[in-house]
């Protein structure tokens, strides 16, 4: 679904020619074709943005709580009717499967619009505390810089809660795969969004994304991406004094224990690494197995991958999708060859794409065993395809390998729960799975270290978006 409105701006209530004429293609990666072409704002067009947003916030703010729930009850109404439209963009835009793309990425965004609104139907909006009022208030105007791994998870993950606690808002969504948050502007528009309260913008970082992080018009920038990019957001911001959201990168670890289901951990481990094409800041890219089970690993891990079918993404029975980019694709097979150079053991995959596919950033499911702590495929995030396995002597010896790194965004463990539990606790990151839980749209979701700051999903969410005053004396 590619939208007429792909080289135009949503500001105000309005679709609206951007100020300059630069254009970008948008690339299917599964065919290298240039589908669509979206347009890239520039400095004006972000001041526009958030002039509008400025000028809604004092009237929208004052919403009473159960007014903004309403509203974003009506676009979830309006996203669930244009679910198969939202499908066949990212599928398009990302080279997703497209099993996975309704499966997953369209879900995702709907189960966090659900997961938002009944938090915030469960809130303490107000309470007292002795004779101090206690309020949570919407911060402002928010900028909403948002990553094209996952478009409808991380845009409903920033604009429900943010409408929901009173804020205005400019997004911006990642301008390598901008149809899905075209389509999320229109199902906006027919919700009935008050004009100004939520405004788009697409553009590239350096120009459009540095402008929102750095404009004294602006509250607060809540971003997703790379760490590299949060760092430059975070700088930008910190003259004004703004508050800044960050949800980074990550080097997930995955124990498994002992006396776990090794081939079912194993099997499910690299389901989990595989999924979005390894593509997923919190995916369980380094395993670690005991060293004399290694081998035992390595074979399943061998099988599960060698049965993933990848290839033409409109196909229903194809389970992984290319990389975003060119850009990915060569780096990824950078770090691959430096698996290879630096001594690991290549169990499957490798260099180039797999047999039969001549074009599209596809990558070979890829399986190192034998890695060590100090390789670069250990230590660099890679986001593609790509697991390590790490052999460990001891449950000590594993916990402090999973906790040297810079991320500490994600971690899993796997084996009997209450072995597992005391070994989450050791562990420095801001979401511990055990056992491969199902998705839970209710628990914070954030970063330790260089994974960022701030948490996501339900209440977590509304909270960041929120100032808390004290009213002094108010009474009981």
């Amino acid at each position: 679904m590619i939208s007429a409105n792909m080289t135009k701006f949503y500001i105000n209530g309005a679709w609206v020619q951007p100020n300059s004429a630069a254009r970008m293609g948008v690339e299917n990666p599964a065919t290298e074709e240039i589908v669509a072409e979206v347009a890239l704002g520039n400095q004006a067009d972000i001041d526009n943005a958030i002039a509008a947003a400025r000028a809604a916030f004092d009237a929208y703010t004052v919403w009473p709580v159960q007014k903004r729930i309403d509203l974003v009850k009506r676009i979830l109404e309006v996203y669930n009717s244009r679910y198969e439209d939202f499908a066949q963009a990212m599928s398009t835009e990302m080279g997703a499967p497209i099993e996975w793309a309704r499966g997953a990425q369209v879900w995702a965004g709907q189960v966090h619009i659900e997961a938002t609104i009944k938090a915030a139907e469960e809130m303490a909006w107000e309470y007292s505390r002795g004779t101090t009022r206690i309020v949570h208030e919407g911060i402002g105007v928010c900028a909403l810089i948002t990553p094209w791994n996952w478009p409808m998870n991380q845009i409903a993950c920033k604009v429900a809660p943010a409408l929901i606690a009173g804020c205005t808002m400019v997004l911006k969504p990642s301008e390598i795969a901008p149809l899905s948050g075209v389509l999320f502007a229109e199902v906006c528009h027919e919700a009935g969004v008050p004009a100004g309260v939520f405004n788009l913008v697409n553009g590239t970082g350096p120009e459009v994304g540095a402008r929102m992080s750095s404009h004294p018009e602006v509250d607060m920038v809540s971003f997703t991406g790379s760490t590299r990019a949060g760092t430059a957001v975070a700088a930008a911001a910190a003259p004004t004094v703004k508050r800044v959201a960050q949800e980074l990168g990550g080097k997930s670890a995955n124990i498994i224990l002992p006396n776990a289901d090794l081939a079912a951990a194993v099997a499910a481990g690299v389901n989990a690494i595989m999924s979005n094409t390894g593509q997923s800041c919190d995916a369980p890219t380094r395993m670690f197995v005991q060293r004399d089970q290694q081998a035992a690993a390595l074979a399943v891990a061998k099988t599960t991958a060698e049965a993933l079918i990848p290839g033409d993404p409109t196909l229903e029975t194809t389970t992984m999708g290319p990389l975003i980019s060119k850009t990915q694709y060569e780096k990824v097979q950078r770090l691959i060859q430096a698996g290879i150079d630096e001594g690991a053991t290549l169990v499957t995959g490798g260099l180039g794409r797999p047999a039969g596919l001549n074009r599209g950033w596809f990558v070979q499911p890829t399986i190192f065993g034998d890695v060590q702590n100090d390789m670069t495929i250990s230590k660099e995030e890679i986001f593609g395809p790509v697991l390590a396995i790490l052999p460990y002597d001891t449950i000590d010896d594993a916990v402090r390998m999973a906790n040297d790194t810079v991320y500490g965004l994600a971690a899993y463990v796997a084996g009997p729960v209450e072995d597992a539990k005391p070994v989450a606790r050791r562990l420095r990151a801001g979401t511990i799975n055990l056992n491969y839980p199902d998705w839970d749209t209710s628990a914070p979701f954030g970063g330790y270290k260089q994974s960022g700051n701030g948490r996501e999903y339900a209440d977590w969410g509304i909270h960041d978006f929120c100032e808390i005053k004290g009213i002094v004396g108010y009474g009981d």
